[in-house]
This record gives C-alpha cells, sequence and structure tokens, in this order.
C-alpha cells in the first residue's frame, strides 16, 4: 500500500460551534426568588392602609367577599392575595364579626384575626328602672344585632346592666341573656333575704324592688324607701306610690303627656296603688341589684311617708302632719 507523503494536504476539521449560554435559564431563579419576596413581604409585611378602618365581615360571607371588601378599603395590595392566604394560613376558614383594621396592618395578621374571630367587642348597656317595652325597642333599634325583632319581654324579667356582645349577634339570644342573669340574681339574693320581709315569693320581691327603683335615683335612700313600703304593708295600709299610676296609665293608653294630678290618682288600674291594697300584680319596670338588695334587707325605721324635697332625695315623716308640712314645703319650692 502507497503510504501518503508528507507533502500530502490534509483534510480540513470541522468547525465545532461554541455552546450559547441560555442566559434565561440564569435569570429564572433570581426572577422566582424576587416574585417569592415581593409575595412574602405583600403579606407578613407592612399593608397600603394608611388609616384605621372597621371591616364588616356579614354571616356566610367567604373569602370572595371578604377580599373584596378589603380590596374596596385599600387594606391589601390585591384580592388575590388574600384569597391565598386565607387557604394556606387559615384553611379557608374566617369567622363573622366586626373587625377594627389598624394602618399597615400586614395581610398575615388579617387573615389571623379574622380566622380567630377577634372581633370588636360592643355593650349593650340597660339602665336601671327601664320597662321591658323600652329595652325591647332598644334591642330592635340597634344595627349592630341580628335576628327577628324580639317581642316585648315580661315586666321585670330582664337585669339591667352592661352586656357584652359581637356584631350580628342575635337579639333573641341578648334578651334569653338578661332573663338568666335576672333569674340568677334573684335567686341568689332571695336565699339571702332577711327573714322578717313580708313578701311570700321572689316575684313579689321583683314588684317591690320595681316600685322602689322608679321611686327614687338616689342610692342611699333606696333601702329606707324600702323600709317605708315595708311598714306599710305590716299594717296594712295602701303604698300609695304615685310611679304605679303611671305605669297603669301609660299601659292603658300608650302615653302620660302630663304631670300626674289629683284625678290620675283615682284612674282605674290593677296597679294603681291609690286604689288598691297590697302589691300591684306585676312589676312596673325592670330594677336593678341595688333596688333588689333594697326590697330584701329594707332599713328598719318607722317612716310612713315621703315626699321630694327639692334636692334630688325626699323628706322623710312618722305622721301625717309632719309629712303635709313637707308636702306644703315641696310645693311652695315648685312655685318658685
Amino acid at each position: 500500500m502507497n503510504q501518503p507523503t508528507n507533502n500530502q494536504p490534509s483534510l480540513p476539521q470541522p468547525v465545532v460551534p461554541r455552546r450559547r449560554r441560555n442566559w434565561l435559564l440564569v435569570l429564572l431563579p433570581f426572577l422566582a426568588t424576587l416574585v417569592l419576596a415581593a409575595g412574602l413581604f405583600a403579606v407578613f409585611g407592612p399593608g397600603p392602609l394608611t388609616e384605621e378602618t372597621t371591616l364588616i365581615v356579614p354571616h356566610g360571607a367567604g373569602p370572595r367577599d371578604v377580599a373584596a371588601s378589603l380590596d374596596n378599603e385599600h387594606a391589601v395590595y390585591h384580592p388575590l392575595l388574600f384569597r391565598i392566604a386565607v387557604k394556606v394560613l387559615a384553611e379557608n376558614t374566617i369567622k363573622a364579626g366586626e373587625y377594627q383594621l389598624a394602618a399597615r396592618q400586614s395581610l398575615a395578621e388579617i387573615v389571623r384575626m379574622i380566622h380567630e374571630g377577634r372581633s370588636v367587642t360592643r355593650l349593650f348597656t340597660v339602665a336601671e328602672g327601664l320597662t321591658s317595652k323600652d329595652i325591647a325597642s332598644l334591642i330592635n333599634a340597634s344595627p349592630t344585632l341580628a335576628g327577628d325583632a324580639v317581642p316585648v319581654p315580661v315586666e321585670g324579667s330582664l337585669m339591667p346592666e352592661s352586656y357584652r356582645y359581637i356584631y350580628g349577634d342575635n337579639r333573641a339570644a341578648l334578651v334569653a341573656r338578661m332573663q338568666k342573669a335576672m333569674q340568677d340574681e334573684l335567686n341568689d339574693l332571695w336565699t339571702k333575704r332577711d327573714p322578717n320581709v313580708p313578701l311570700a315569693t321572689p316575684e313579689q320581691a321583683i314588684v317591690l324592688a320595681s316600685i322602689i327603683e322608679k321611686e327614687t335615683g338616689k342610692p342611699s335612700e333606696r333601702p329606707r324607701i324600702a323600709g317605708v313600703f315595708v311598714n306599710r304593708l305590716r299594717l296594712p295600709m295602701r303604698l300609695q306610690s304615685d310611679p304605679t299610676v303611671i305605669y297603669g296609665i301609660v299601659l292603658a293608653k300608650g302615653a302620660m303627656n302630663h304631670a300626674i294630678t289629683h284625678d290620675d290618682l283615682e284612674f282605674p288600674s290593677p296597679y294603681n296603688t291609690y286604689t288598691n291594697d297590697g302589691l300591684p300584680p306585676h312589676p312596673i319596670c325592670n330594677p336593678g341589684r341595688a333596688a333588689l338588695e333594697a326590697a330584701l334587707h329594707p332599713e328598719a325605721n318607722d317612716f310612713l311617708y315621703f315626699v321630694a324635697d327639692g334636692t334630688g332625695g325626699h323628706a322623710f315623716s312618722h305622721t301625717i302632719a309632719e309629712h303635709n308640712r313637707n308636702v306644703t314645703k315641696w310645693n311652695n319650692l315648685q312655685e318658685k
């Protein structure tokens, strides 16, 4: 075989192209990191809300509804972020209520707040001496309570005090709490009552307490006035309490737009203690604990009469002659 000589030209070598770097593959992890960081900041960092605001989550609202509400309040960077955060951080579980959102509050904190139901606590305050009709009207007029309008509860069955509740609580449930509070209070006070009090039942204690409640707004006078009424019950002597007359008139006519007169004292009503012996058949308002305590622990005195003295309190007397003098003083004060 002939061997090629050194002078024979060599065949050309193929050119191997240089591998180009795929810059997109290099940038993808970086871009993903940036997106993740931005998402984490949007969820865990300060939110876009510039001032404190209130968020209402109605019963039956879902994450999409709440996301839209938050977006309207400019409390989140994007509503989709809330829906994702609720799914990841709260298993899509939120609770209805009223929530106070702080400025710059993070989305994660908002989600936790709604998930845990940390809603605003409100107070429904019932003043001593209100009638059940008054209290029912207040409950039914409240825009922060839910449920059907409640009927007027039994007079004297509601305990006047402040009740904590949250937005959307049921009206009937609130009434039930008031009734339980009254029953619990009465049961407790009845077992500790003065054994000499001429009251046969706890219901009679509420009736007497309701009259005491309407007769004075001065706490220190309640036991003394209770003592006067107990003295009259023991004689027996009619209670002659003006608030019982007024209650009967309002119950029959719906309103009483004038000061009580001598003619009113003759108004035919089972509540009129000028024309009927003993206690009225039912309470005339919802008494508070202090009035109940006074009814069950009256002051030991021998007073039989009292009349306003012009200072917010009353002048007490033992005899009708002394009482008439006090009445004259009161009438003179009114004429000035």
